[in-house]
């Protein structure tokens, strides 16, 4: 996995950094950024999981300079990738993989076997780091950011199942798997 830069710290988001977050999605996104009010129903939503990656220095508050989050409901072996976004100045240095990868273990975490997401037609960085994880380009949606009018790419992605290794079955199970 990629190690965060020196300074920097991945933790789970809290309702409390939504401003922090707010103002790094309006940088990032400017013409198509979430609102406040959806991005605390994400932050508050039992089915989300977000993270931030945080700056860590002595004697300085923290600053939030990239978040991402993922969607699945209990039980359910689909997820969705809602968001990530890395501050401009700090982008190049490994914290999109990071936080990326952080999703994909919470969706295997969770049982998740396939992964969805949504990326602007005109995000080559992005698109290569999804590929680069596995993620085929399945649809597009013609228009769907707005008001740029920008297409986006659907893209998904299987999960590889945990192995059972070491689990036990019903008795004598594990002996008779040994021997097959």
């Amino acid at each position: 996995m990629t190690a965060l830069p020196d300074g920097l710290r991945l933790r789970p988001a809290h309702p409390q950094d939504l401003d922090d977050i707010m103002w790094l999605e309006h940088v990032s996104f400017p013409t198509d950024a979430w609102s406040a009010s959806q991005m605390s129903g994400e932050l508050y939503s039992p089915h989300g999981y977000y993270v931030v990656v945080e700056t860590v220095a002595e004697g300085q508050a923290p600053t939030v300079v990239g978040y991402a989050g993922l969607s699945s409901l209990a039980g359910n072996p689909v997820a969705d990738v809602q968001t990530i976004a890395v501050a401009a100045e700090q982008r190049g240095r490994g914290i999109g993989k990071v936080l990326f990868t952080e999703l994909l273990d919470e969706a295997r975490r969770r049982g998740v076997h396939e992964v969805f997401l949504e990326v602007r037609a005109d995000n080559p960085v992005a698109q290569a780091m999804y590929t680069a994880f596995g993620f085929e380009h399945i649809a597009t949606r013609p228009r769907y950011y707005q008001p740029d009018g920008v297409d986006a790419w659907v893209m998904r992605a299987e999960l590889p199942t945990a192995p059972r290794a070491g689990r036990v079955g019903p008795i004598g199970q594990e002996t008779l798997d040994e021997h097959r």
